[in-house]
């Protein structure tokens, strides 16, 4: 205890200032030998404190060293011989632990921060000056395409000008792109921001896919148009069919011109209101009233109700669905009217004329759980200039059709909370129609 005290610091400093105290002293008197005995005593005393010091200099580089290399398990002993070492060491260990708790805390936080990134339905990129990818979440990959993102210029195996975009794009600014990949067209919508990270200016960059929004308010538009313009067809043609054929009733008698012309308008009208009808499937198709069943026993119905239907002798139809018991939740007698458009359209696109048509449907679960049915032919490929247009209500690329068709099933599609989309071929060997039921 007392060999504790000797070696402590409070001890040591008293007697250093007991020593030049004396030192003051011995020179006022003049007694110089004294005063050079003392002085030296005082040196030997100041390099005790002075060595003591720079041991626990020593220590304290040590532990900021070992943080340094994230070496948290270092630790100082806390049971030595003097008081004021062990108070020293207790104290270095106490800083070490809460550096140890700091990392832990800012780890958690940032797996808590990613978990939300890669939960919402955004896309999030945040890159540098150079390209490099600091961070991005999993709706940026999904959207993109890629399984791993490190730098801007892999956005050139999915297109060139999205890689010139992103690269170039400044903070505050917006942009909209769209661009094909293997499965579908992609709407997306950019936006940019800035900061400073790790004393580097990076780029957040936040996508947003915006093609079914889009298409939600094309369909809107188109809706409203089409029951302006069947209301006033209607209000228009109605009256005049109608008193056509009261004419042709009272006036039996008149010339075979007159009831030549009047027997022509009354048919037209009537194929007009008839022609309307048909549109106005477009704007009242019911709320989807979803149900559990069965993929491939669906399918097989659809298969068979087109077939009889629709003869085409030439033509094979084969069902591949994987698993056997694949289960769709929707509604099945609106899903069936798409299904059986497609058939439809298959058929009418390989005609009676062509040797070997074949139609193929498959049905399968991908990644996601989704439910994805495909309709697949091998007539003649939908051009490109007219493929971007096939959803499009009132474009149509067969005589007399009415280009409802594909409209309604998109629609029928979205209200579902699916979607259908015409997928890319490399060589158009096979035009492809997928529904995709999340």
């Amino acid at each position: 205890m007392q060999k504790s005290f000797f070696q402590s610091l409070t001890f040591r400093l008293s007697v250093l200032l007991i020593l030049t105290a004396a030192v003051a002293c011995f020179v006022v008197w003049q007694k110089w030998e004294a005063a050079i005995i003392v002085a030296i005593v005082w040196l030997t005393a100041l390099q005790a404190v002075r060595k003591l010091f720079r041991r626990h200099a020593e220590k304290i580089t040590l532990m900021f060293d070992a943080i340094d290399n994230t070496d948290y398990a270092f630790k100082f002993a806390t049971g030595g011989h003097f008081s004021h070492d062990r108070m020293v060491n207790h104290s270095l260990n106490r800083i070490t632990q809460i550096f140890l708790q700091a990392k832990a805390d800012a780890i958690q936080k940032e797996k808590y921060y990613e978990l939300i990134i890669n939960s919402i339905s955004t896309g999030i990129l945040v890159i540098d000056d150079k390209g490099y990818v600091f961070q991005t979440n999993n709706e940026t990959l999904r959207m993109l395409g890629l399984p791993v993102f490190s730098h801007v210029k892999q956005l050139g195996r999915v297109d060139k000008r999205l890689e010139t975009l992103i690269t170039h794009v400044r903070p505050g600014e917006k942009h909209q792109i769209s661009f094909a990949n293997e499965r579908e067209t992609v709407t997306l919508s950019i936006r940019v921001s800035g900061m400073t990270l790790r004393a580097k200016h990076v780029r957040i960059v936040v996508i947003n896919d915006i093609r079914s929004e889009l298409e939600e308010k094309e369909i809107e538009s188109w809706i409203r148009l089409t029951r302006v313009l069947t209301h006033e067809i209607m209000n228009a043609i109605t009256p005049i069919t109608s008193l056509s054929q009261t004419l042709l009733a009272i006036h039996g008698n008149a010339s075979e011109e007159i009831r030549n012309g009047l027997d022509t308008i009354c048919s037209t009208g009537k194929g007009l209101i008839s022609f309307v009808d048909s549109y106005r499937k477009f704007t009242h198709i019911p709320t989807p009233k979803p149900s559990l069943f069965y993929v491939r026993k669906f399918t097989e119905r659809m298969v068979q109700l087109a077939i009889h239907q629709n003869p085409y002798p030439n033509i094979t139809v084969t069902i591949n669905v994987a698993p056997d018991d694949l289960i769709l939740h929707a509604d099945e007698n609106l899903i069936g009217q798409v299904m059986l458009n497609l058939l439809k359209n298959a058929m009418q696109a390989i005609g009676h004329e062509q040797d070997n048509g074949h139609i193929e449907v498959k049905a399968h679960c991908n990644e996601t759980e989704s439910v994805i049915i495909e309709v697949s032919n091998n007539g003649p490929a939908i051009p490109p200039e007219k493929a971007e247009h096939i959803f499009v209500p009132f474009f149509t690329t067969k005589e007399g059709g009415s280009g409802i068709g594909l409209s309604v099933a998109r629609q029928i599609m979205q209200l579902s909370g699916g979607s259908i989309i015409l997928k890319n071929t490399p060589h158009g060997e096979k035009t492809t129609f997928a529904l995709t039921f999340p």
